[in-house]
């Protein structure tokens, strides 16, 4: 594996593009229906050198905006606890190179020892969620660090606030939580779709530090059903790209995780598309 993940008839960026460091992080340790959570980032690298670099939207290779290097993580610790230490000591080393931090999960459980740093950093955070399940229990399954309660432990620090997209999965023992802290978390139900409007939904995200988590189960399940936990009644992939543009324009993303892809090897479609949708988001973030 080379250091570049975006490799099909690339032509370099200069050397004084901004950087972005691709952090594989394939942790899987509280996956609660299927596993194959700590094959993700390999697949997607695989997937990634097909990716077509000219970009039909913004009619320009976006690959030439951006540095991108794939970082060596060395052996991924075996729970969470250890992985998120472990996680924030990268992207810490990521912001201290003054470099764009995207990790590649792995299980959702990653993203509150990836945001630490950034929230330190700017002293807060907007989070914008695309994902199927609220991830807002305090504890599931006997664990306090979970892909169930991802959001939640990111929620411990209240200098963080929630936007959320695609959610149509919420459990009892979330309910409370949730209503007591509107104010700081707004959810777009999956549901009401077709009545979003992005302009408004993403208006409180104007001018803030944002980070991108994306699981991939935010997308419906017949167009992404290699994930641990699928669902129906998600998104498509032209919801999802409206959201990312425009977040793009209006605030500053200033990280990202796509996480919860499980590879299945007649599935391939499914790699291929958590590769693009990374590319994606480089693009709006370093393209527009």
């Amino acid at each position: 594996m080379t250091n570049l993940m975006f490799e099909h008839d690339r032509i370099a960026a200069p050397e004084d593009a901004p950087r972005v460091h691709i952090i594989p992080f394939g942790l899987e340790d509280t996956v609660s229906y299927e596993g194959g959570t700590a094959k993700a980032p390999e697949a997607i690298f695989r997937a990634a050198k097909e990716v077509e670099l000219w970009d039909d939207e913004l009619w320009r290779e976006p690959i030439r905006s951006f540095n991108e290097e794939i970082i060596e993580t060395g052996p991924i610790a075996k729970t969470i606890e250890e992985g998120m230490g472990q996680l924030e000591a990268l992207v810490r080393k990521t912001l201290e190179a003054g470099a764009f931090p995207m990790t590649l999960g792995g299980e959702h459980s990653i993203t509150p020892g990836a945001i630490k740093p950034l929230v330190e950093k700017h002293d807060g955070l907007h989070l914008l969620q695309f994902d199927a399940h609220a991830d807002l229990r305090d504890m599931f399954r006997g664990d306090y660090y979970s892909h169930a309660n991802a959001m939640r432990r990111c929620l411990d620090d209240e200098r963080v606030n929630l936007t959320s997209f695609g959610i149509r999965n919420i459990s009892r023992t979330e309910v409370p939580f949730y209503e007591e802290n509107r104010h700081r978390i707004d959810i777009h139900w999956a549901r009401e779709k077709a009545k979003w409007d992005i302009e408004k939904a993403l208006e409180p995200l104007r001018g803030k530090k944002v980070y991108v988590t994306f699981d991939v189960d935010g997308f419906d399940s017949s167009l992404m059903p290699a994930t641990g936990t699928p669902e129906p009644g998600g998104m498509f992939w032209d919801d999802v790209m409206p959201i990312l543009r425009h977040t793009a324009e209006i605030a500053d993303i200033v990280g990202a995780d796509v996480v919860e892809l499980a590879p299945r090897p007649e599935l391939h479609g499914c790699d291929f598309l958590a590769a693009k949708l990374c590319y994606k988001i480089l693009a709006y973030k370093f393209a527009l």
